[in-house]
Protein backbone atom coordinates (compact mmCIF):
# COMPACT_ATOMS: atom_id res chain seq x y z
CA UNK A 1 0.00 0.00 0.00
CA UNK A 2 1.34 3.40 -0.95
CA UNK A 3 2.34 5.75 1.81
CA UNK A 4 2.35 9.52 1.73
CA UNK A 5 4.62 11.91 3.55
CA UNK A 6 2.57 14.31 5.65
CA UNK A 7 2.46 17.70 3.97
CA UNK A 8 4.13 19.40 6.92
CA UNK A 9 7.20 17.15 6.45
CA UNK A 10 7.58 17.61 2.70
CA UNK A 11 10.59 19.65 1.64
CA UNK A 12 9.48 23.00 0.23
CA UNK A 13 11.00 24.18 -3.06
CA UNK A 14 13.62 26.90 -2.69
CA UNK A 15 11.93 30.27 -2.26
CA UNK A 16 14.85 32.60 -2.86
CA UNK A 17 18.40 32.22 -4.05
CA UNK A 18 19.30 35.88 -4.26
CA UNK A 19 17.98 38.95 -2.51
CA UNK A 20 19.98 41.85 -3.90
CA UNK A 21 19.65 45.09 -1.99
CA UNK A 22 20.51 47.18 -5.03
CA UNK A 23 20.82 46.83 -8.77
CA UNK A 24 22.12 48.75 -11.75
CA UNK A 25 19.42 50.23 -13.94
CA UNK A 26 18.91 52.94 -16.49
CA UNK A 27 16.41 55.64 -15.52
CA UNK A 28 14.75 58.23 -17.72
CA UNK A 29 15.36 61.83 -16.73
CA UNK A 30 14.42 64.47 -19.31
CA UNK A 31 13.37 63.35 -22.81
CA UNK A 32 16.21 61.42 -24.47
CA UNK A 33 18.26 61.58 -21.26
CA UNK A 34 19.01 58.21 -19.70
CA UNK A 35 21.20 57.75 -16.66
CA UNK A 36 22.77 54.54 -15.36
CA UNK A 37 22.23 54.45 -11.60
CA UNK A 38 22.28 52.13 -8.64
CA UNK A 39 18.77 51.87 -7.25
CA UNK A 40 17.00 49.57 -4.77
CA UNK A 41 16.23 46.18 -6.25
CA UNK A 42 12.49 45.43 -6.33
CA UNK A 43 10.82 42.90 -4.08
CA UNK A 44 8.08 40.57 -5.32
CA UNK A 45 4.67 40.90 -3.72
CA UNK A 46 1.61 38.69 -3.82
CA UNK A 47 1.41 36.65 -7.06
CA UNK A 48 4.75 38.08 -8.20
CA UNK A 49 8.28 36.81 -8.80
CA UNK A 50 11.66 38.50 -9.00
CA UNK A 51 13.25 38.02 -12.43
CA UNK A 52 16.96 38.37 -13.06
CA UNK A 53 16.97 39.91 -16.52
CA UNK A 54 19.28 37.97 -18.81
CA UNK A 55 18.36 39.58 -22.15
CA UNK A 56 16.17 42.49 -23.24
CA UNK A 57 15.43 43.50 -26.82
CA UNK A 58 15.05 47.08 -27.97
CA UNK A 59 11.64 47.93 -29.44
CA UNK A 60 10.71 50.98 -31.50
CA UNK A 61 8.16 51.84 -28.82
CA UNK A 62 10.99 52.04 -26.28
CA UNK A 63 12.54 54.75 -28.43
CA UNK A 64 9.23 56.62 -28.49
CA UNK A 65 8.86 56.38 -24.71
CA UNK A 66 12.39 57.65 -24.13
CA UNK A 67 11.97 60.52 -26.55
CA UNK A 68 8.29 61.50 -26.21
CA UNK A 69 6.81 59.78 -23.15
CA UNK A 70 3.57 58.15 -24.37
CA UNK A 71 2.35 55.48 -24.16
CA UNK A 72 4.27 55.34 -20.86
CA UNK A 73 2.33 56.70 -17.89
CA UNK A 74 3.98 56.94 -14.46
CA UNK A 75 2.13 58.16 -11.38
CA UNK A 76 -0.60 59.47 -13.64
CA UNK A 77 1.71 61.58 -15.80
CA UNK A 78 4.67 61.56 -18.22
CA UNK A 79 7.49 59.16 -17.34
CA UNK A 80 10.23 61.78 -17.11
CA UNK A 81 12.29 62.46 -13.96
CA UNK A 82 10.54 59.78 -11.88
CA UNK A 83 13.36 57.22 -11.63
CA UNK A 84 11.45 55.18 -14.22
CA UNK A 85 13.23 52.35 -16.04
CA UNK A 86 11.93 51.65 -19.58
CA UNK A 87 12.31 48.46 -21.64
CA UNK A 88 9.70 45.72 -22.02
CA UNK A 89 10.87 42.88 -24.30
CA UNK A 90 12.88 40.83 -21.84
CA UNK A 91 13.48 37.35 -20.52
CA UNK A 92 15.36 36.04 -17.53
CA UNK A 93 15.55 33.66 -14.60
CA UNK A 94 13.26 33.51 -11.58
CA UNK A 95 15.40 34.24 -8.51
CA UNK A 96 12.77 35.15 -5.92
CA UNK A 97 9.16 34.27 -5.13
CA UNK A 98 6.46 36.40 -3.59
CA UNK A 99 4.29 35.12 -0.74
CA UNK A 100 2.46 31.87 -1.55
CA UNK A 101 3.74 31.70 -5.13
CA UNK A 102 3.99 28.04 -6.15
CA UNK A 103 3.32 28.33 -9.89
CA UNK A 104 7.03 28.96 -10.55
CA UNK A 105 10.24 27.94 -8.84
CA UNK A 106 13.57 29.62 -8.37
CA UNK A 107 15.73 28.80 -11.39
CA UNK A 108 12.91 28.75 -13.96
CA UNK A 109 13.83 30.51 -17.20
CA UNK A 110 10.97 32.71 -18.35
CA UNK A 111 10.00 35.23 -20.95
CA UNK A 112 7.30 37.78 -20.32
CA UNK A 113 4.20 39.53 -21.48
CA UNK A 114 4.06 43.26 -20.89
CA UNK A 115 0.58 43.64 -19.44
CA UNK A 116 -0.97 42.30 -16.27
CA UNK A 117 -4.49 43.69 -16.24
CA UNK A 118 -6.24 44.94 -13.14
CA UNK A 119 -8.58 41.92 -13.22
CA UNK A 120 -11.52 44.04 -12.08
CA UNK A 121 -12.60 46.09 -15.13
CA UNK A 122 -14.92 44.92 -17.89
CA UNK A 123 -12.16 44.43 -20.44
CA UNK A 124 -9.97 42.39 -18.09
CA UNK A 125 -12.91 40.17 -17.20
CA UNK A 126 -13.33 39.55 -20.92
CA UNK A 127 -9.65 38.60 -21.23
CA UNK A 128 -8.68 41.85 -22.99
CA UNK A 129 -6.09 42.90 -20.43
CA UNK A 130 -4.09 44.94 -22.94
CA UNK A 131 -7.16 47.20 -23.13
CA UNK A 132 -7.47 47.46 -19.33
CA UNK A 133 -9.61 50.41 -18.24
CA UNK A 134 -7.22 50.98 -15.34
CA UNK A 135 -4.08 51.35 -17.48
CA UNK A 136 -1.66 53.45 -15.47
CA UNK A 137 -3.65 53.17 -12.25
CA UNK A 138 -0.94 51.51 -10.21
CA UNK A 139 0.49 54.14 -7.89
CA UNK A 140 -0.05 54.90 -4.18
CA UNK A 141 -3.53 56.17 -3.55
CA UNK A 142 -4.79 54.93 -6.91
CA UNK A 143 -3.56 51.38 -7.32
CA UNK A 144 -6.16 49.28 -9.14
CA UNK A 145 -3.70 46.45 -9.77
CA UNK A 146 -2.76 47.13 -13.39
CA UNK A 147 0.87 46.56 -14.41
CA UNK A 148 2.64 47.13 -17.72
CA UNK A 149 6.38 46.75 -17.29
CA UNK A 150 8.30 49.35 -19.25
CA UNK A 151 5.19 51.52 -19.60
CA UNK A 152 3.44 52.03 -16.26
CA UNK A 153 5.91 50.15 -14.06
CA UNK A 154 9.67 49.72 -14.20
CA UNK A 155 10.92 47.67 -17.12
CA UNK A 156 13.83 45.70 -18.43
CA UNK A 157 16.78 48.04 -18.95
CA UNK A 158 17.99 46.87 -15.54
CA UNK A 159 19.39 43.82 -13.79
CA UNK A 160 16.13 42.79 -12.10
CA UNK A 161 12.38 43.27 -12.48
CA UNK A 162 9.24 42.10 -10.72
CA UNK A 163 6.62 40.31 -12.78
CA UNK A 164 3.11 39.07 -12.07
CA UNK A 165 2.89 35.31 -12.53
CA UNK A 166 0.23 35.77 -15.24
CA UNK A 167 2.81 37.50 -17.44
CA UNK A 168 5.33 34.65 -17.46
CA UNK A 169 6.02 31.91 -19.99
CA UNK A 170 8.58 29.18 -19.33
CA UNK A 171 11.52 29.04 -21.72
CA UNK A 172 12.92 25.64 -22.76
CA UNK A 173 16.62 24.96 -22.25
CA UNK A 174 17.02 24.56 -26.00
CA UNK A 175 16.33 28.28 -26.53
CA UNK A 176 19.05 30.88 -26.09
CA UNK A 177 18.52 34.01 -24.02
CA UNK A 178 18.69 36.18 -27.11
CA UNK A 179 16.08 34.08 -28.91
CA UNK A 180 13.78 34.09 -25.88
CA UNK A 181 13.95 37.90 -25.79
CA UNK A 182 12.26 37.89 -29.21
CA UNK A 183 9.15 36.07 -27.95
CA UNK A 184 7.38 39.35 -27.12
CA UNK A 185 7.88 40.53 -30.71
CA UNK A 186 6.58 37.26 -32.11
CA UNK A 187 3.72 37.39 -29.60
CA UNK A 188 2.57 40.72 -30.98
CA UNK A 189 2.37 39.25 -34.48
CA UNK A 190 0.55 36.21 -33.12
CA UNK A 191 -1.92 38.44 -31.29
CA UNK A 192 -2.70 40.19 -34.58
CA UNK A 193 -3.67 36.94 -36.25
CA UNK A 194 -5.60 35.86 -33.16
CA UNK A 195 -7.75 38.98 -33.38
CA UNK A 196 -8.25 38.52 -37.12
CA UNK A 197 -9.86 35.17 -36.44
CA UNK A 198 -6.99 32.84 -35.68
CA UNK A 199 -7.50 30.35 -38.51
CA UNK A 200 -5.54 31.63 -41.51
CA UNK A 201 -4.68 28.26 -43.07
CA UNK A 202 -5.31 28.34 -46.80
CA UNK A 203 -6.04 32.07 -46.75
CA UNK A 204 -3.97 34.79 -48.40
CA UNK A 205 -2.06 37.09 -46.05
CA UNK A 206 -0.20 40.31 -46.77
CA UNK A 207 2.22 41.78 -44.26
CA UNK A 208 3.11 45.44 -44.78
CA UNK A 209 6.44 46.58 -43.34
CA UNK A 210 9.56 44.39 -42.84
CA UNK A 211 10.33 45.57 -39.33
CA UNK A 212 10.73 43.02 -36.52
CA UNK A 213 6.97 42.54 -36.01
CA UNK A 214 6.33 42.36 -39.75
CA UNK A 215 9.13 39.88 -40.41
CA UNK A 216 7.98 37.57 -37.64
CA UNK A 217 4.40 38.19 -38.77
CA UNK A 218 5.28 36.72 -42.16
CA UNK A 219 6.95 33.76 -40.44
CA UNK A 220 3.96 33.09 -38.19
CA UNK A 221 1.46 33.45 -41.04
CA UNK A 222 3.35 30.83 -43.04
CA UNK A 223 3.65 28.57 -40.01
CA UNK A 224 -0.12 28.81 -39.50
CA UNK A 225 -0.67 27.63 -43.06
CA UNK A 226 -1.48 30.87 -44.87
CA UNK A 227 -1.13 30.66 -48.65
CA UNK A 228 0.24 32.75 -50.14
CA UNK A 229 2.11 34.98 -47.71
CA UNK A 230 3.08 38.27 -49.29
CA UNK A 231 5.51 40.73 -47.69
CA UNK A 232 5.74 44.33 -48.89
CA UNK A 233 8.23 47.01 -47.91
CA UNK A 234 10.96 49.39 -48.95
CA UNK A 235 14.19 47.79 -47.70
CA UNK A 236 15.50 44.98 -49.93
CA UNK A 237 17.82 43.56 -47.27
CA UNK A 238 14.97 43.08 -44.83
CA UNK A 239 12.64 41.78 -47.53
CA UNK A 240 15.25 39.12 -48.28
CA UNK A 241 15.12 38.01 -44.65
CA UNK A 242 11.34 37.85 -44.96
CA UNK A 243 11.74 35.40 -47.81
CA UNK A 244 13.98 33.23 -45.62
CA UNK A 245 11.32 33.34 -42.90
CA UNK A 246 8.66 31.96 -45.22
CA UNK A 247 7.13 34.75 -47.32
CA UNK A 248 6.07 33.30 -50.69
CA UNK A 249 6.22 36.62 -52.52
CA UNK A 250 8.25 39.74 -51.86
CA UNK A 251 7.12 43.15 -53.13
CA UNK A 252 9.54 46.07 -53.12
CA UNK A 253 7.13 48.99 -52.95
CA UNK A 254 9.78 51.36 -54.29
CA UNK A 255 9.88 49.38 -57.52
CA UNK A 256 6.18 48.60 -58.06
CA UNK A 257 2.78 49.52 -56.72
CA UNK A 258 2.09 47.08 -53.86
CA UNK A 259 -1.68 47.25 -54.30
CA UNK A 260 -1.46 46.32 -57.98
CA UNK A 261 1.05 43.57 -57.18
CA UNK A 262 -1.20 42.05 -54.49
CA UNK A 263 -4.19 42.15 -56.84
CA UNK A 264 -2.16 40.43 -59.52
CA UNK A 265 -1.05 37.69 -57.13
CA UNK A 266 -4.39 37.10 -55.40
CA UNK A 267 -6.99 37.96 -58.04
CA UNK A 268 -9.48 39.83 -55.86
CA UNK A 269 -7.29 40.94 -52.99
CA UNK A 270 -5.94 39.44 -49.78
CA UNK A 271 -8.09 37.76 -47.17
CA UNK A 272 -5.99 39.23 -44.34
CA UNK A 273 -3.59 42.17 -44.14
CA UNK A 274 -1.27 42.85 -41.23
CA UNK A 275 -0.10 46.48 -41.34
CA UNK A 276 3.15 46.83 -39.38
CA UNK A 277 4.14 50.20 -40.84
CA UNK A 278 1.50 52.45 -39.29
CA UNK A 279 1.60 55.25 -41.85
CA UNK A 280 -1.23 56.94 -43.72
CA UNK A 281 0.06 55.41 -46.92
CA UNK A 282 0.30 51.88 -45.51
CA UNK A 283 -3.19 51.98 -43.96
CA UNK A 284 -4.70 53.03 -47.28
CA UNK A 285 -2.68 50.42 -49.13
CA UNK A 286 -4.04 47.82 -46.74
CA UNK A 287 -7.62 48.91 -47.41
CA UNK A 288 -7.16 48.87 -51.18
CA UNK A 289 -5.44 45.47 -51.31
CA UNK A 290 -7.97 43.65 -49.09
CA UNK A 291 -10.65 41.45 -50.64
CA UNK A 292 -14.31 42.16 -49.97
CA UNK A 293 -15.18 40.86 -46.53
CA UNK A 294 -11.48 40.70 -45.67
CA UNK A 295 -9.82 41.80 -42.46
CA UNK A 296 -7.05 44.24 -41.63
CA UNK A 297 -5.01 44.29 -38.43
CA UNK A 298 -3.34 47.60 -37.55
CA UNK A 299 -0.31 46.50 -35.56
CA UNK A 300 1.66 49.76 -35.53
CA UNK A 301 1.07 53.11 -33.86
CA UNK A 302 0.63 56.00 -36.34
CA UNK A 303 2.42 59.12 -35.11
CA UNK A 304 -0.69 61.25 -35.54
CA UNK A 305 -4.12 61.40 -37.18
CA UNK A 306 -4.29 59.80 -40.62
CA UNK A 307 -6.77 60.17 -43.45
CA UNK A 308 -8.04 56.83 -44.69
CA UNK A 309 -10.41 55.75 -47.45
CA UNK A 310 -13.12 54.75 -45.04
CA UNK A 311 -15.79 54.80 -47.74
CA UNK A 312 -13.96 52.08 -49.68
CA UNK A 313 -13.64 49.96 -46.53
CA UNK A 314 -17.34 50.29 -45.70
CA UNK A 315 -18.54 49.71 -49.26
CA UNK A 316 -16.47 46.53 -49.46
CA UNK A 317 -17.37 45.21 -46.01
CA UNK A 318 -13.73 45.34 -44.87
CA UNK A 319 -13.07 44.92 -41.15
CA UNK A 320 -10.36 46.89 -39.33
CA UNK A 321 -8.87 45.68 -36.04
CA UNK A 322 -6.44 47.56 -33.82
CA UNK A 323 -4.17 45.70 -31.40
CA UNK A 324 -1.90 46.73 -28.60
CA UNK A 325 0.83 44.52 -27.25
CA UNK A 326 0.55 40.75 -27.19
CA UNK A 327 -2.73 39.95 -25.52
CA UNK A 328 -4.81 36.78 -25.10
CA UNK A 329 -1.71 34.80 -24.08
CA UNK A 330 -0.27 35.15 -27.58
CA UNK A 331 3.29 34.88 -26.25
CA UNK A 332 2.58 31.32 -25.11
CA UNK A 333 1.57 30.32 -28.63
CA UNK A 334 4.43 32.20 -30.26
CA UNK A 335 6.96 30.56 -27.97
CA UNK A 336 5.49 27.13 -28.73
CA UNK A 337 6.10 27.68 -32.45
CA UNK A 338 9.61 28.97 -31.80
CA UNK A 339 10.44 26.05 -29.50
CA UNK A 340 9.25 23.64 -32.18
CA UNK A 341 11.66 25.33 -34.65
CA UNK A 342 8.81 26.16 -37.01
CA UNK A 343 10.71 29.31 -38.00
CA UNK A 344 14.02 30.93 -37.07
CA UNK A 345 13.48 34.22 -35.23
CA UNK A 346 17.22 34.68 -34.74
CA UNK A 347 17.39 35.86 -38.35
CA UNK A 348 16.21 39.27 -37.12
CA UNK A 349 18.68 39.46 -34.20
CA UNK A 350 21.59 41.52 -35.47
CA UNK A 351 23.42 43.10 -32.52
CA UNK A 352 24.13 42.47 -28.82
CA UNK A 353 25.37 44.94 -26.19
CA UNK A 354 26.02 44.97 -22.46
CA UNK A 355 24.02 47.07 -20.01
CA UNK A 356 26.63 49.84 -19.91
CA UNK A 357 26.28 50.26 -23.66
CA UNK A 358 22.51 50.78 -23.75
CA UNK A 359 22.80 54.26 -25.38
CA UNK A 360 24.76 52.71 -28.23
CA UNK A 361 22.24 49.87 -28.49
CA UNK A 362 19.45 52.45 -28.76
CA UNK A 363 21.37 54.35 -31.41
CA UNK A 364 21.84 51.20 -33.46
CA UNK A 365 18.13 50.43 -33.25
CA UNK A 366 17.01 53.99 -33.99
CA UNK A 367 19.42 54.72 -36.87
CA UNK A 368 19.61 51.13 -38.17
CA UNK A 369 23.38 51.21 -37.82
CA UNK A 370 25.06 48.37 -39.71
CA UNK A 371 21.65 47.09 -40.83
CA UNK A 372 20.38 46.68 -37.27
CA UNK A 373 16.97 45.04 -36.99
CA UNK A 374 16.61 43.65 -33.48
CA UNK A 375 19.16 44.77 -30.93
CA UNK A 376 19.53 42.82 -27.68
CA UNK A 377 21.05 44.01 -24.39
CA UNK A 378 22.52 41.58 -21.82
CA UNK A 379 22.11 43.28 -18.39
CA UNK A 380 24.26 40.75 -16.53
CA UNK A 381 27.32 41.37 -18.69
Amino acid sequence: MATHTPLRQMAAPPRDTITPATMRAWVLNNPDELELVTKPAPRPGNAEVLVRIDAVAVCATDLEVISQGPPALINGGPPFNQAFTPGHEYMGTVVGLGPNVDEYQVGDRVTVEIHAGCGRCKRCREGMYTACHNYGANYPGNDKGHRANGFTTNGGFAQYAVNHINTLVRVPDSMTDEEAALVVTAGTSMYGFTELGGLVAGESVVVIGPGPIGLLGAAIAKTLGANPVILTGTRPDRLAIGARLGADFIIDSTAEDPVEAVMRLTGKGADYVLDCAGTEESVNQAIRMTNRGGRICLAAFPHGPVKIDLAYAVQNNIYLYGIRGEGRSATHRALALMAAKRFDPTLIHTHTFGLDDLPEALRHARDRVDGAIKVVVKPQQ
